[in-house]
Order: C-alpha cells, then structure tokens, then sequence
C-alpha cells in the first residue's frame, strides 16, 4: 500500500471516529478546540495502529454512534475529550 492511500485511509478512520462520538471536527477548528496541526497529528498517530482492519469493522457495528472508542484507539483520549468524556 502506498504511503498516500494509508494516509487518506487513517484520515477516514479518525473521521468516522470523531463523527461515531459524534464529534464534528470541522465545527471544532473552527472553535479553536481543535487545530488543524492536531488534526495531522491525529491522522499520523493513526497510521501507527496495527488494526485498521478491526477498527473499520468496529466502525461498521456502531454506524448508530458510540460514548466511548474502542479500547485500541490510539485517539481515544483526544476524541473521548473533544467529545465530552
């Protein structure tokens, strides 16, 4: 897998996370909450994960959205925060 098809694929794990918690992470840049510097870095700590794979099936069974990440997410604490947990 190329480095940009990685890259564009753990960008859409962090965002369907952030939208699972129910998290919109446009809305909170635009607040001031959250950079697009910590965005990258999101993206990045994501593309560290060793199971995008059981991740996307995660993501799949909460379609209907979820309080917490999955104990394996390398943004739990970020996402959990900007979420409200």
């Amino acid at each position: 897998m190329s480095w940009m098809t990685r890259l564009n694929r753990h960008a859409a794990l962090v965002g369907r996370m952030a939208d699972t918690l129910g998290v919109d992470l446009t809305e909170e840049m635009q607040r001031g909450s959250f950079s697009p510097e910590a965005l990258r870095a999101s993206v990045l700590n994501c593309t560290g994960c060793d199971n995008p794979d059981g991740c996307e099936a995660w993501l799949d069974a909460h379609g209907d959205g979820a309080d917490r990440t999955p104990g394996f997410c390398r943004n739990k604490a970020q996402l959990e925060k900007l979420a409200g947990h």
